[in-house]
């Protein structure tokens, strides 16, 4: 059975109500833990509410919600929402942030921060490696023969989703550089990252415009049409993604420029 046949049956498999409803949940969350956050007094911007709320209910319509067009496009919408555009507005909302700053101290406080601090932490967000991790795993998905062995077989379907979304969870983590970790990568790391797994994601967008997944047996206009929406949708995202690295890095300049100045005004009195 082909991947076509799978998506043509309209049918919401299990782990897509769970994936659905854990979306839904994390939202109802993080809102919580935000509302107590402002009714102590604390301020918690209410834009990254609705960057977290977006990202969730995107999470939870990929899962459950059939887009328009051919099978293989379809999927390629579901593959931009889940790995990309909903990690992007996630991680916008800076949720570990949120988790550190309303959890009291204690042993569950400090066992975040520990995790969060941690050597392997560290490396996971190591900008290169996750890039790796997210655009590599999409080319042994679609250039092996794993994404037509999935079909069938529900628990290793689920298993790639995970991935395609801790993933790109990961890489816009390492990006973007929001949440508090051991190690900070400089702007330069993240954006050589961001520039190779750009150049790796669309040159996978055209060698799957040129020849369909290993197994499947889609028509060349639905093969075409999924492959242009993923060359141009992922450029979007990655555009995003630059802008967020670009503030940050003009902010940091900023910053430094200041300082620079406070000491030779300092050392001039």
């Amino acid at each position: 059975m082909t991947p076509e046949h799978v998506h043509s049956s309209g049918a919401v498999p299990g782990p897509a109500v769970l994936l659905a409803a854990a979306a839904l949940l994390a939202v109802a969350c993080y809102l919580l833990a935000a509302a107590r956050l402002r009714h102590r007094g604390d301020i918690w911007p209410y834009a990254r509410d609705l960057c977290f709320a977006s990202g969730g209910a995107a999470l939870a319509s990929a899962a459950v919600v059939t887009p328009p067009g051919g099978p293989f496009t379809a999927h390629m919408a579901r593959h931009l929402v889940v790995g990309m555009a909903a990690p992007l507005l996630l991680v916008l909302a800076r949720p570990l942030t949120l988790a550190l700053r309303v959890l009291p101290p204690g042993r569950r406080r400090r066992a975040l921060l520990a995790a969060a601090h941690s050597r392997p932490a560290a490396w996971l967000v190591f900008p290169p490696l996750a890039a790796l991790l997210d655009v590599g795993g999409l080319w042994v998905l679609y250039r092996t023969p794993l994404w037509s062995a999935s079909h069938g077989r529900p628990l290793l379907q689920a298993a790639v989703h995970f991935h395609v979304l801790a993933a790109g969870l990961l890489f816009t983590f390492a990006v973007c550089r929001l949440d508090p970790v051991r190690r900070r990568w400089g702007p330069a790391w993240r954006g050589a990252a961001l520039l190779g797994a750009g150049a790796a994601h669309a040159a996978l967008a055209k060698s799957l415009y040129a020849a369909p997944p290993y197994g499947t047996g889609f028509a060349p206009a639905d093969l075409h049409t999924g492959a242009r929406l993923m060359y141009y949708g992922g450029d979007l995202v990655e555009l995003a993604l630059a802008v967020v690295l670009a503030v940050q890095w003009y902010t940091a300049g900023g910053r430094a420029l200041a300082r620079a100045r406070r000491r030779s005004r300092a050392a001039a009195v």
